[in-house]
């Protein structure tokens, strides 16, 4: 077994070229971190033109180690002038990109990449913070399903858990306060959105969570730690939603259970002014899928889950609608999707002013039915859930 100070893997992807750290490399002589030095010299025996160095999951590195890799990358450069290295890294480990730029002025064909500077296509439109009146609205309205749900799901009090994707962390605190699971993490990689959920923690003197800032396709937690993981509404945010996957198999433990929901927007409906209702929310479908997002996602949940090495896989879906509380936070939830979408999303695809003033009129005319005395309107969700094998 390795010493403490040594937990960390080393490996070489030949069929992309990539030498990958991770964990935590902390020695006091060159000799601990041999192993992993002899693993960067076998991909320098196979690799051809660019080197890539991934050090996303590399959680803790001292001066020692540094020096060392650091060493052996600027000595592999000038001994074979064709090469170049890509030092990846992410701003969740904060100090690498700053820690691994100073290389350049040493050897120029060593530079660093920081691979979420641009982390998801629709990211933008997150962390300017104008989803946040949208998910509060949607937790909302989708907490009053969920509570019944989630224990069908396998949920119960006692439980470690993890909200990954946590968003402004409102579900975190609901779960926080129905459930009381022995341990709950949640994790985003916005800091607007967290820095809100911090707040709405405090706010209802909640403790206990672990609000943490991190990348849910490339997470620094440790495998095998949780009972029941959740990632909702966020799947169909990202454009590859088999990565967030993969990273909530690895973080659940074995027998334990994730659970999802995601939407299928074009589904969305109301009464009256069914029509413009429904051509909007289909051209909300295609604004998506022009950012590399999928709000359809919802019916291909199943597919996803037994894809990513889930069983015992659970599907069922409820519709939030204008009759489940109070007609106002259906609507007041619709008109933060106009804003958001027919404004920020819809300008920026560089659509025309009449098409505009068209979307604007489907969310309108769904505002209308939702507060209309013989009115009708819903939104409807699915929930997955798997469980990881024994």
């Amino acid at each position: 077994m390795p010493a403490p100070s040594q937990a960390f893997v080393a490996r070489y992807d030949e069929n992309n070229q990539e030498f990958s750290l991770a964990g935590t490399v902390r020695p006091e002589a060159d000799g601990e971190v041999a192993d992993g030095i002899a693993v960067f010299n076998r991909a320098l025996g196979h690799v051809r033109g660019t080197l890539y160095v991934n050090v996303k999951r590399l959680a803790r590195l001292n001066n020692t180690g540094f020096r060392i890799l650091a060493r052996a990358m600027v000595e592999a450069c000038r001994a074979r002038p064709e090469l170049k290295i890509v030092v990846v890294t992410s701003s969740v480990v904060g100090w690498a990109t700053a820690k691994f730029g100073r290389l350049r002025l040493i050897e120029p064909r060593i530079s660093v990449y920081e691979y979420d500077g641009q982390f998801y296509p629709g990211q933008s439109f997150l962390e300017d913070g104008g989803f946040i009146p949208i998910l509060r609205n949607q937790t909302r309205m989708t907490w009053r399903h969920e509570r019944a749900i989630l224990p069908r799901h396998g949920l119960t009090p006692g439980l470690a858990m993890a909200d990954i994707c946590c968003g402004i962390g409102d579900f975190a605190v609901l779960a926080q306060r129905e459930f009381a699971p022995s341990r709950l993490v949640a994790l985003d990689h916005s800091k607007s959105s967290l820095a809100y959920a911090r707040a709405v923690a405090a706010e209802f003197g909640i403790q206990g969570i672990e609000y943490t800032y991190g990348d849910a396709a490339e997470m620094l937690l440790d495998a095998d730690q949780f009972d029941f993981v959740t990632c909702r509404h966020s799947l169909q945010i990202f454009n590859r939603p088999d990565l967030i996957l993969r990273e909530l198999f690895r973080i659940c433990k074995p027998g334990g259970r994730i659970y999802i929901t995601n939407e299928k927007n074009s589904h969305c409906l109301g009464e009256p002014r069914a029509q413009s209702i429904q051509w909007t929310y289909t051209e909300v479908a295609k604004l998506f899928e022009h950012f590399e997002m999928d709000v359809e996602l919802g019916p291909k949940s199943r597919r996803y889950l037994v894809d990513a090495g889930f069983h015992d896989i659970r599907v069922e879906s409820f519709m939030v609608t204008n009759l489940d509380g109070d007609p106002q936070d259906f609507a007041d939830m619709i008109a933060a999707w106009e804003a958001v979408y027919a404004g920020d999303m819809a300008v920026k695809r560089g659509d025309p002013p009449e098409f505009i003033e068209r979307f604007r009129q489907g969310f309108r005319d769904h505002i209308h039915a939702a507060l209309h005395p013989k009115g009708y309107a819903g939104w409807p969700i699915w929930v997955a859930s798997g469980q990881k094998p024994i």
